[in-house]
């Protein structure tokens, strides 16, 4: 079964990407705001500062002890543009910054699509680690350990993949929901299109 599993070629599409960096030194976010176009900053709501660049279109929250989250891209390459344009600015802004940096990707959504018969009540049922509320939420939501991450399958085909770190995690994982379904005798292939 392993061989054919590594035999599927699923087509994903990355949604979002969630990543940090911690800089390692203290930031002013008063000189932030005042100098730096596209922030917001309330600090008795939330103690980050928010920072919208358009391109590559992200978001980033900026903590004053260093750290930055980046959200909103869809590929490595853009969250290493977004990251490093939000850098800069920062420096430009008077406010002594690190050159070099690891950016730590937290959190991978793709979706993807797959055909075959599916029946999430029959699924929910039999599949362990999943729930299904159809009164709540219409998708059901199966987790698996390894690589950690969370499906969200609905009854049309698309599934969402919540929670891995790099593309090939999320191609391992979806083979593993594959190869679980076909355990309890739920056969799905992936679909050609999205």
């Amino acid at each position: 079964m392993s061989a054919k599993k590594a035999d599927l070629k699923f087509k994903i599409k990355v949604q979002n990407i969630v990543a940090f960096t911690v800089l390692g030194k203290p930031i002013s976010l008063d000189e932030m705001l005042q100098k730096v176009e596209d922030t917001e900053w309330q600090p008795e709501q939330f103690p980050g500062l928010v920072y919208k660049i358009k391109d590559p279109r992200a978001s980033a929250l900026v903590f004053s002890q260093g750290k930055v989250v980046c959200t909103g891209t869809k590929s490595l390459e853009d969250l290493d543009k977004a990251m490093k344009k939000i850098v800069s600015n920062i420096r430009k802004a008077g406010i002594s910054m690190p050159t070099k940096y690891e950016t730590k990707v937290e959190n991978i959504v793709a979706s993807t699509k797959v055909i075959g018969d599916i029946s999430l009540e029959d699924i929910a049922t039999t599949l362990e680690n999943s729930e299904y509320e159809p009164e709540q939420f219409p998708g059901l939501v199966y987790r698996i350990s390894e690589p950690r991450v969370a499906f969200l399958l609905f009854r049309s085909g698309r599934v969402i993949v919540a929670g891995a770190q790099n593309e090939e995690d999320i191609h391992r994982a979806l083979g593993k929901l594959v190869a679980n379904l076909g355990e309890i005798g739920v056969k799905v292939k992936p679909a050609e299109e999205l």
